[in-house]
């Protein structure tokens, strides 16, 4: 099986046992992109632990689920977004004002798009979840 885009792989599987109401599932392979989406994910409150299992690989994340992601996907292409856009993008991934986040690569690291706004910093749309 090839694998073009790990991070869509993993928004994927979490979207699939969220829908069937599993209580976790295993991320492979890991990278330190999808780590750093899963922790902005968990600061958010819709996802739980997240371990990091080392199968002398890659590598693996254990994720525990709540059953509070409607939908989670990576975004591709991947925009570029100035600061000044940021609602236009919202507006289009996101369901509703408030709703959910999108999650953004910067300069200053992967952060989502409140704090992109807060520190007036532009950068690529990653993925969405709400």
């Amino acid at each position: 099986m090839t694998m073009n885009d790990p991070l869509a792989n993993a928004l994927t599987t979490i979207r699939n046992h969220e829908e069937r109401r599993k209580k976790e599932c295993i991320i492979c392979p890991a990278s330190k992109l999808i780590g750093k989406v899963l922790r902005i994910m968990q600061s958010k409150g819709y996802i739980g632990e997240i371990e990091f299992i080392d199968d002398g690989r890659t590598g693996k994340f254990r994720v525990q689920l709540f059953g509070r992601i409607n939908d989670c996907r990576a975004i591709k292409p991947r925009h570029a977004v100035k600061v000044k856009e940021m609602e236009k993008w919202e507006k289009r991934y996101l369901p509703a004002k408030d709703v959910g986040i999108l999650i953004l690569t910067t300069p200053q690291g992967i952060m989502t798009h409140e704090e992109a706004k807060k520190r007036h910093i532009g950068g690529r749309l990653l993925a969405y979840v709400y």
